[in-house]
């Protein structure tokens, strides 16, 4: 570590996803489909949204209430606020800022959104580090949290089963007691290949010049195949990478919590680290793909169900629209969910 360099604390995590479930039976209604068509190709039984007025925000709200209580801290404490978001309800007012309203934080504190899509949090925990370790903040609340149901094209079929919403949060302080959480992140982009996935926004040039070719609509656009050969290719070496940059070996590592986008994805990775199921943490199955919500919400729910054991090590990993990706080898404290 460098010299002088504060260690950072991984306080408390909280997770968050609405009460509405829509089942692979339920999507028959709007296409096409089956249960088993799609179980057999990502793994997803059924997913949470986001119903009536409910959003993003609410549900980072809540995850955000629960990582704070569990770290101890009050909401005054926190110097910062980091969003990590790619389907907010608004672009502006960040999901941050309205964080900072919800909690009702009077003091002025630096609140801003960063979209690294579903590689989200772990982009974030990296800025944190970065703003911990120089010093310059001591409390920092990191929350995750998408509706992706609103920029979803319900009549595409091979994109609209993938998704679902929720949110996570975590809440990293400067270490008390000199022992760093992160023992290795890395993250990393290539734009060449952007376009794997987009979201265009919607909008029109100014009425008195040259209109523009096509206009957004908002709406998820994915080359699935391409971004699956993309993951199964990039993802696996990835963490072992990390890992290597921890001084660990994989067998050292207790946990994978990878990102929830596909159930053969995450096999990939499990294949190429050799680990066991009970090292594996997978809930896609019942929540589909959260975004950048979907690693705290692995973790919390495993560490609920007995399937995570705490004063432990885990390697966290994603990857996303961009595209981005990127890991951490995180240490797990007693009492963090």
């Amino acid at each position: 570590m460098t010299e002088g360099f504060v260690p950072l604390k991984i306080a408390g995590v909280g997770y968050c996803v609405p009460e509405t479930v829509i089942t692979n039976e339920d999507l028959k209604k709007l296409y096409d489909t089956s249960d088993e068509w799609i179980y057999t190709r990502t793994g997803i039984k059924e997913r949470r949204v986001v119903s009536g007025n409910e959003t993003a925000i609410d549900l980072g709200y809540k995850a955000a209430k629960d990582a704070i209580e569990k770290s101890g801290i009050s909401a005054d404490e926190i110097d910062c606020i980091i969003g990590a978001s790619s389907a907010p309800p608004q672009i502006y007012p960040t999901l941050a800022c309205h964080m900072q309203e919800r909690f009702g934080i009077k003091k002025k504190i630096p609140a801003f959104d960063m979209t690294a899509a579903c590689t989200g949090l772990i982009y974030a925990l990296q800025i944190a580090r970065g703003f911990i370790g120089a010093g310059i903040y001591k409390t920092i609340l990191i929350v995750a949290s998408d509706n992706n149901s609103k920029i979803t094209d319900w009549e595409d079929r091979g994109t609209s089963i993938l998704f679902g919403d929720g949110a996570g949060a975590m809440v990293v302080t400067a270490s008390d007691d000199g022992i760093d959480d992160i023992l290795a992140i890395d993250i990393s982009a290539d734009g060449s290949i952007g376009q794997l996935i987009q979201t265009n926004l919607p909008g029109q040039c100014c009425p008195l010049v040259e209109q523009a070719d096509e206009e957004g609509n908002g709406k998820i656009i994915m080359n699935g195949k391409e971004v699956y050969k993309f993951a199964v290719s990039t993802v696996p070496s990835y963490v072992e990478h990390c890992i290597s940059l921890s001084g660990m070996t994989s067998e050292e590592i207790d946990y994978l919590i990878p990102h929830q986008a596909n159930q053969r994805i995450i096999e990939s990775i499990q294949n190429r680290l050799k680990y066991s199921d009970d090292k594996v943490i997978s809930n896609i199955k019942y929540y589909g793909n959260t975004s950048a919500a979907s690693i705290p919400i692995a973790l919390v729910e495993g560490v609920q169900q007995g399937k995570i054991k705490l004063n432990t090590t885990a390697v966290l990993c994603g990857f996303g629209a961009g595209m981005t990706w990127g890991a951490a080898v995180v240490r797990l404290r007693e009492g963090i969910c």
